[in-house]
């Protein structure tokens, strides 16, 4: 069953891509979740339209994103503050949105669903690495610093 996405789905497309899905999943999922409609001949036509439409706006919106970016890689040895136990343990953890809070405060703005740690949540000090997804084509690899809070 071919669809066009109405949305970005993880792990299968982002909005305007024409995808195959097995039928289940589109019918009972996608399709009533507003997630996607059916690739119909006049869809494509309209989808068609919609892209040229929009590929001038596009551009602007990827500049936009790789200044972003650009911000993000200035940003040398970055650490993030948080509570520790004993074997530098944290109380807690530092998750994607303790990321996201971390960079707006140094001028970075990135929502915290575009953000994904490798492994999920950090529960030691240590140096770990993150992908950051500012647009569909400016994706960047950022590598911070977890440390213990000074008392």
């Amino acid at each position: 069953m071919e669809l066009i996405l109405k949305k970005d789905v993880e792990n299968l497309g982002f909005t305007d891509d024409v995808v195959t899905v097995k039928n289940g999943y589109g019918r009972n999922y996608l399709i009533p979740h507003g997630m996607a409609v059916l690739a119909t001949p006049s869809a494509r036509k309209v989808l068609d339209e919609t892209l040229k439409q929009r590929a001038f706006k596009e551009k602007k919106v990827i500049d936009g994103a790789k200044e972003e970016a650009e911000k993000l890689n200035k940003l040398v040895e970055f650490k993030i503050a948080a509570k520790t136990g004993e074997a530098d343990k944290l109380f807690g953890s530092v998750t994607n949105a303790d990321l996201a809070d971390a960079l707006e405060k140094e001028g970075v703005t990135i929502d915290k669903k575009f953000i994904s740690i490798a492994g999920g949540s950090i529960k030691r000090t240590g140096q770990y690495e993150a992908t950051i997804r500012f647009h569909r084509e400016v994706i960047e690899t950022f590598t911070f610093d977890v440390v213990a809070e000074a008392n």
